[in-house]
């Protein structure tokens, strides 16, 4: 079920003329942005089937860039993001991709700076939804639209419980739950929504568990 609503058909409050090319996204610049944990000083970004056709007069281009700048759908700053990262020093390129992708609303974002990059994919599925479908190489569904957090771990006994068990001491309720492994016995993440706002004191006790590598928060 991805709607939930009347409002989540029609679509957020936003900035431009599409809630799937425009709000879709800037939600999904937003995610990046958010697990990035930074401005990024570099951006990378390869549109994929009716992105890579109508992303200019869609404003696609704006929208995306304008989430990247951890501006929301109905932020007016959107409009100008592409001047804004530039006055930032922010180095943009844009990619169309000829590639089929599985969904026709599809783009890939890969963001940089000094210290590391990151690389996601993403896909706007109508009414300002999005749908994260892979992280730094990981298969994952992640929707941006509830708390989340996500967790880079060594895949070993017991890791998953740990942190199941952490969730449960704060009673954070967990709506949804995958895990995804390159190899087994080698680097998983967890993908872990709830359904209310994580303190930066649960965090902290996550990263301290054993065989725990990252932790990354997203807010809704």
């Amino acid at each position: 079920m991805k709607y939930r609503s009347v409002f989540d058909i029609i679509g957020p409050i936003m900035i431009g003329p599409s809630s799937s090319h425009t709000a879709g996204a800037a939600r999904i610049g937003r995610v990046a942005r958010s697990l990035f944990e930074r401005e990024p000083k570099w951006a990378s970004i390869s549109f994929y089937g009716s992105f890579a056709k109508t992303y200019k007069g869609h404003g696609t281009d704006v929208a995306i860039v304008g989430g990247l700048l951890d501006f929301d759908t109905f932020d007016e700053n959107i409009k100008s993001s592409l001047k804004i990262a530039k006055n930032k020093g922010m180095n943009i390129t844009f990619i169309e991709e000829d590639a089929v992708a599985d969904h026709p609303n599809t783009a890939r974002v890969i963001i940089g700076d000094e210290k590391g990059q990151l690389e996601l994919v993403g896909i706007s599925i109508g009414g300002g939804k999005i749908e994260i479908i892979e992280l730094n190489g990981f298969q994952l569904k992640l929707s941006g639209n509830h708390p989340a957090v996500l967790i880079a771990h060594n895949d070993r006994y017991g890791a998953i419980a740990a942190v199941a068990n952490i969730f449960a001491k704060y009673q954070i309720n967990i709506g949804h739950m995958e895990v995804s492994r390159k190899e087994k016995g080698k680097l998983a993440l967890m993908t872990i929504e709830v359904d209310q706002n994580i303190h930066d004191k649960v965090l902290e006790e996550l990263k301290a568990l054993p065989n725990i590598l990252q932790v990354m928060k997203i807010v809704e």
